[in-house]
């Protein structure tokens, strides 16, 4: 009862942002399904109909879209390459949407074929509830629809990776797919490739032959039957080994000053600290997020020495094959005195430490997990773009 007297558990609660999807009308059911035959569509093809929910609570199909020109983004949240387009994307919306074109974006990703290892670039998935939030961030003035169920629609399409724009004309036969443009790293282009074909589409002109169609550099899509590496991954990280070792108090010093190259994520905790051994898988799901990366997460545990045991299976049930530590002493004054940071004592007490030791970020209680994701995937070390 010693370390219960003198920790306090916070009960600082943070909560992530969270979406009632249920109340949009519409609750999302990704499953594993059959392969299905892809064909990308070609210069000519008329646009296959479509009916698909979009974030806000509204279903859509084609004939919901009666501009001149019609645009349509298969893009996603996590990728990378979809991030760094997104901007422009945005603004030829705002460019083209007074002049007769529409514009539509459609997640055609399973939420169940993407690991947390594929997710180093961002801070969302690509479930609905994600897309929800990534259209409110980044102020989408168009529709956005999930198709991450079974695929009924994008398997029509055929894109092949995130992004990939389709154009279709007045009467929805289809003048350009492919790239936005040909440079990603966000202003080293103006969305080129996607302008013309909307200027051409516009004033009735074909497109050069050899402008109609060009490769769709991006993530690729996240079709349900491709799971199976998923699946591995999964059970893969599961089988890694999991360890604790006893660090003494004046090594947490150590610990703390970061001589790695790494961000480094220190999580204090307790077996007896409810709030802490709730939040804990949050933490792993960041390891292996950005692990691939500059980051790092380590645990120090504060229960006391003689609870190795304790402390060993409940971070085997959580599978947390990261360095873990127990401090080996009673005096938990030491430790504050060695942590300091305005730590009060009471636990969970989190750290975004840089390389030298600079504390990035301080969270006392319980985390709020999108927001550290943020915080994690928007610091210059890691950041959204390659």
């Amino acid at each position: 009862m010693l370390g219960i007297l003198m920790y306090s558990c916070s009960g600082n609660e943070k909560s992530s942002e969270t979406v009632d999807t249920t109340s949009r009308g519409f609750t999302p059911n990704p499953i594993v399904v059959s392969e299905k035959p892809i064909a990308t569509l070609k210069p000519g093809d008329a646009a296959p109909d479509f009916e698909l929910p979009g974030i806000d609570g509204k279903n859509y199909t084609l004939a919901d879209f009666d501009g001149d020109v019609l645009v349509i983004n298969f893009t996603c949240n996590h990728c990378p390459t979809a991030q760094a387009y997104e901007d422009r994307y945005n603004d030829l919306v705002k460019k083209y949407r007074d002049q007769g074109v529409d514009f539509v974006a459609i997640s055609p990703n399973s939420p169940i074929a993407v690991l947390p290892e594929e997710l180093g670039y961002s801070d969302l998935n690509d479930d609905f509830e994600s897309m929800i939030i990534r259209a409110k961030d980044k102020d989408y003035q168009y529709p956005y629809l999930y198709d991450g169920d079974e695929h009924h629609f994008s398997t029509l399409y055929g894109p092949t990776a995130t992004p990939h724009v389709f154009v279709f004309d007045k009467d929805r036969k289809l003048t350009y797919q492919g790239r936005i443009d040909k440079s990603e790293k966000p202003g080293t282009a103006q969305a080129e490739d996607l302008v013309y074909a909307i200027e051409q589409t516009l004033s009735g002109e074909p497109l050069a032959e050899d402008r109609a169609v060009t490769p769709a550099f991006g993530c690729s899509t996240k079709w349900a039957w491709k799971n199976e590496f998923t699946i591995k991954v999964n059970e893969d990280w599961k089988k890694k080994p999991v360890t604790v070792t006893k660090i003494e108090v004046d090594e947490l010093g150590s610990l703390l000053e970061n001589d790695s190259d790494n961000l480094r994520l220190v999580n204090f905790w307790a077996t007896w600290c409810g709030p802490c051994i709730i939040e804990y898988p949050e933490f792993i799901e960041l390891q292996r997020m950005y692990g691939g990366r500059d980051f790092e997460f380590v645990s120090v545990s504060l229960d006391s020495p003689d609870a190795e045991e304790k402390v060993l299976k409940f971070l085997k049930n959580k599978y947390s094959a990261v360095p873990n530590y127990l401090v080996n002493s009673e005096d938990k004054y030491a430790a504050i005195e060695v942590v300091q940071n305005d730590w009060d004592g009471s636990l969970p007490l989190t750290l975004l430490i840089e390389p030298g030791g600079k504390v990035h970020e301080r969270i006392p209680g319980t985390i709020d997990p999108l927001a550290l994701r943020r915080t994690i995937v928007d610091h210059p070390m890691i950041g959204r773009y390659y």
